[in-house]
């Protein structure tokens, strides 16, 4: 049964959402030095990556991500590809898909092609009318290939907004280059912050094959 890890890698130069922390990765203790074990230190945000979105990201008091319920994040899942003439998901491209039944949806976009490089500002998006058919279809997690599923810049979040206020999870920067559309059981497990915000978490994400 393949297996397709579809998590973008931790490193120091990958691509962060303009204005989040960098990624910093560092020795706090090391054999070569004459330390007894090999200790590495993190400093990165807590959207880094392949992350998942808690309602608490945009709506005050909201759900935080230790909360998130496994059965969301685990099941069946349906990856759709954009054209990638695209840099817009909406409405209609949406009414184009079969969604019967979908109630997990990952969107492979040109994206998937932007982790070697800086941060890019034209990454295909979904609109928030687009987000409000997904809920009227009853889907519960939304899947996008780079660091926001939203408009860079939008002024308004109301995808976002839209979708976590609706218990929609939102799991974001995903690479799915190699991934063939159709559908495959979602893996998805965030780290579990049990203090702070709780506002999001980076996590693994894989998809496993039916056959």
């Amino acid at each position: 049964m393949p297996i397709y890890d579809i998590t973008n890698s931790i490193r120091s130069q990958m691509p962060i959402y303009e204005g989040d922390p960098s990624v910093e990765i560092a020795a706090w203790s090391a054999m070569s030095k004459g330390d007894s074990a090999n200790v590495s230190f993190l400093h990165l945000g807590a959207h880094t990556g392949t992350h998942v979105d808690a309602p608490a990201h945009f709506i005050k008091d909201a759900a935080r991500i230790d909360s998130l319920s496994l059965d969301i994040l685990i099941g069946p899942a349906r990856v759709v590809q954009v054209p990638d003439e695209a840099t817009e998901i909406d409405r209609d491209f949406l009414l184009s898909c079969d969604l019967e039944r979908v109630e997990r949806i990952l969107f492979h976009t040109r994206n998937s092609s932007f982790w070697n490089e800086g941060f890019r500002k034209d990454f295909t998006h979904l609109l928030p009318e687009a987000a409000e058919y997904l809920i009227e279809k009853g889907v519960k997690l939304v899947g996008t290939d780079y660091l926001s599923i939203e408009k860079f810049h939008s002024g308004h979040h109301r995808t976002h907004i839209a979708l976590l206020s609706h218990g929609v999870v939102i799991l974001e920067g995903l690479n799915l280059g190699e991934v063939p559309t159709g559908d495959y059981e979602l893996i998805c497990l965030p780290l579990k912050v049990s203090e702070g915000a709780g506002d999001g978490a980076p996590a693994r994400a894989v998809l496993r094959t039916l056959d």
